[in-house]
């Protein structure tokens, strides 16, 4: 396998890190007016993603940064072209980050519900604009020879992108019910159960069908079973919500997106974002990358520093593995 092909399957791997980490704990956020009936449900469920949410988005980081060592001309023709819609994305992320630490600074009713307003808005718009960006590098721009977008600022928003963009919101949000049904105990787990068994058929369908467009467009014969996959994996993660088996249904959950991604990326490759004027003038893995030595360079740099990152993460969430309830929330306690 040549370097090139390695950093573009590494980079699969980075979004589908993010998707699976991140998504949840959108779809935690999402689901915070809907499912917390009080202030203290709603420290419940900020509770459950409090240790990990900014790890997680270390993943959207990296992932990010690979494009840009591996392959610059791919992430510059896209994060170019979708500079609008990631410009959101950072002002949602900044604005749901700083929700997350001031909510608690004033004991005030009506300061902790315009912070979770934000945490709620924040949480919506990175999936929908992160949707949107991976399926336009999925299914194209029109670009010209130089590998520069030709048109308007909004040649990414299409129906097709959209439908991307729907398809990793859904997913975030039955991923952030689930995830809350298996770190919390008591009746609001088991609201949280329900929730997720009732909104996951409607919810991932958007996924299944953008799943079959890009097969039907750009698809080849091994990737049927991943898109398979995809699809039996999100009907054992509702079986398995419906029988009160939430860890099961997380795990199945994390097949599904894995598989998905297998679906896209196996579908991309070896392009990394066609031209919908002209394929001539479509980056492919081999047009777009770095030069050798840098490949190298950054392959012995992520030989060493990804272990550590996973090794870090992987603790962490083993330190808080353990359910909470209202019942380990204590009284507010505010200067």
């Amino acid at each position: 396998m040549s370097l090139e092909t390695l950093w573009f399957c590494i980079i699969a791997l980075f979004w589908l890190g993010y998707l699976f980490l991140e998504g949840f704990d959108f779809g935690v956020g999402m689901l915070l007016p809907i499912l917390g009936r009080d202030d203290t449900e709603r420290r419940v469920m900020i509770n459950t993603i409090g240790p990990v949410w900014d790890g997680n988005e270390v993943w959207l980081i990296v992932a990010a940064g690979a494009m840009f060592a591996a392959f610059p001309d791919w992430y510059a023709s896209l994060f170019s072209a979708a500079y609008l819609p990631l410009l959101l994305v950072l002002l949602a992320l900044i604005g749901r980050g700083v929700a997350f630490e001031y909510r608690g600074k004033v004991d005030s009713p009506r300061w902790r519900r315009n912070w979770d307003r934000a945490i709620m808005v924040g949480s919506w718009i990175p999936p929908l604009g992160v949707g949107l960006l991976l399926t336009t590098t999925v299914l194209g721009l029109p670009l010209d020879a130089r590998g520069d977008r030709i048109g308007s600022a909004f040649e990414t928003i299409r129906w097709d992108t959209l439908l991307g963009a729907l398809a990793v919101t859904g997913f975030s949000l039955v991923h952030g019910a689930a995830f809350l049904a298996l770190k919390t105990s008591g009746e609001f787990r088991e609201r949280a159960r329900l929730l997720a068994v009732r909104i996951l058929p409607v919810a991932l369908a958007p996924l299944a069908a953008l799943l079959l467009i890009v097969q039907l467009h750009e698809g080849a014969l091994w990737t049927i079973g991943s898109l398979a996959i995809s699809v039996c994996g999100a009907f054992f993660a509702w079986r398995k919500l419906a029988a009160d088996r939430d860890g099961q249904a997380f795990a199945a959950l994390g097949v599904t997106l894995a598989a998905a991604a297998v679906t896209l990326f196996g579908a991309l490759y070896p392009d990394v974002l066609p031209s919908t004027v002209d394929h001539a003038n479509s980056l492919t893995v081999a047009s777009a990358a770095s030069s050798d030595y840098t490949l190298k360079v950054i392959s012995w740099v992520g030989a060493f520093g990804a272990p550590a990152v996973l090794v870090y993460q992987g603790w962490t969430y083993w330190v808080f593995r353990k359910r909470i309830s209202t019942a380990h929330i204590p009284p507010v306690h505010t200067p």
